[in-house]
């Protein structure tokens, strides 16, 4: 609990709860209302793609605005952007109940939305270490994998909630049933973000100082490179995620397969986050000190054979165990990896540091989603599921052998891990 002792990280992260929890629900919402839409698994996993693109295309500029200005008002800005996404949304909803059922606005919002984070994704990470004595770090971001996957569960379940709600005698405005519902949910969960984010005391400032130049805004792919902990730790996550989530199809898998609506969609997609909220928890109380390259490289194949598991699984409760175990995997890897990132990379770089490691997450999360919709558009759901798992075993097992130096990774702590990034000569 040491991270705790500071106020702007008590009020950080609950700013994070109330913005994760609107935004899952609202992906939960997106989901449906694409599946009810279409019915087809590559629109499911446009929706991924729209969010990743704008991380690709912004990704050096984010970087560098994120250590040539205050993080805090940066993530302002992008969350009150989020907030008009949100309400374009709502009113393509409305759209919906008048006769239109537009699905490619739907992109173009969600496109605006991953612009947003593809920008407010390096602020955030890089201003954590702000807030926190280095000592504490780790903990911290125990605590924020902790908190985020609480978040994670509560999200999706209550998006799933809200959706299926009979407000018809409540509520007249057909517009503000089922999704509507879920986007002012969400509206409202940005407004205390934004309330609480602009209440912190940290006040980072300007941590670049040298001129704008190609070689300052490509100072963050150079140091990655030149780093073999970092560039195994970051692809290690890009290849996985990508070939092992499942998460675009969950809607074929909660309808399809387990013949479950809504509501059983949610409890899909809350399960990992069941999982590594349970094992965040246990980290925080008995954090491992020693040998956290192997512990990560583990946690990855357990990863893979849970979602192979998954991918075969024709009981609910199965399934649901199967999300679990990844999840909790999952958490391990993103402690360790997160914690690799902000200690092996000096301050006035974390911005493009963060930016690139922010690309290898998105490419995992969001292209990993158009990934998935492709190869069951191709193979079937359950096939290309059950491939996934497979390829991220694989993965687990080739970048052991790639990256000696994250296998043997111990002790996660600046004055181990940074000595081994080489920096990038000043301009």
């Amino acid at each position: 609990m040491e991270a705790f002792a500071s106020r702007d990280f008590r009020r950080y992260q609950l700013a994070r709860v109330t913005a994760i929890l609107g935004a899952e629900a609202q992906s939960v919402a997106v989901a449906w209302q694409v599946f009810s839409i279409t019915h087809r698994p590559l629109d499911l996993g446009f929706t991924g793609l729209a969010l990743f693109l704008p991380g690709l295309l912004f990704l050096l500029p984010a970087g560098h605005v994120a250590d040539r200005f205050d993080r805090r008002q940066i993530i302002l800005v992008c969350y009150g952007l989020q907030v008009v996404a949100t309400t374009a949304l709502l009113l393509l909803t409305r759209m919906g109940f008048h006769g239109a059922h537009p699905v490619y606005p739907i992109y173009g919002v969600l496109f605006f939305m991953g612009t947003a984070r593809a920008f407010s994704g390096p602020a955030s990470s890089a201003l954590i270490p702000h807030m926190v004595p280095e000592a504490h770090f780790v903990n911290a971001v125990t605590w924020g994998g902790a908190i985020f996957q609480f978040s994670n569960i509560t999200g999706p379940a209550l998006g799933g909630l809200l959706f299926t709600l009979p407000l018809a005698q409540w509520v007249p405005d057909t517009a503000l049933q089922g999704a509507g519902i879920v986007y002012v949910f969400t509206l409202g969960s940005l407004g205390w973000f934004l309330v609480l984010v602009a209440s912190l005391h940290t006040r980072p400032g300007r941590m670049e100082h040298r001129a704008a130049s190609l070689k300052v805004v490509l100072a963050g792919f150079q140091y990655v490179r030149r780093s073999p902990m970092l560039l195994g730790a970051s692809s290690l996550d890009l290849f996985v995620v990508l070939l092992g989530g499942a998460t675009a199809l969950m809607p074929f898998f909660a309808h399809d397969i387990l013949h479950q609506g809504p509501r059983g969609l949610g409890l899909l997609r809350a399960a990992p986050a069941a999982g590594a909220l349970t094992m965040a928890l246990l980290l925080a109380r008995f954090p491992f000190r020693r040998k956290a390259g192997l512990r990560l490289f583990v946690c990855v194949a357990i990863y893979g054979a849970a979602t192979v598991v998954f991918g075969v699984s024709r009981n609910l409760w199965l399934s649901l165990g199967a999300l679990a175990f990844a999840g909790a995997a999952d958490t391990i890897s993103v402690i360790i990896r997160g914690s690799l990132l902000q200690l092996a990379t000096p301050p006035e770089m974390r911005g493009r540091v963060s930016a690139v490691n922010s690309l290898f997450i998105g490419a995992s999360n969001e292209l990993g989603e158009f990934e998935s919709g492709l190869t069951a558009q191709w193979w079937g759901v359950v096939r290309a599921t059950i491939a996934g798992g497979l390829g991220a075993l694989a993965v687990a097992g080739l970048w052991a052998v790639l990256f000696p130096d994250l296998r043997r990774a111990d002790e996660l702590s600046s004055a181990r891990l940074r000595p081994r990034a080489v920096p990038v000569a000043p301009s």
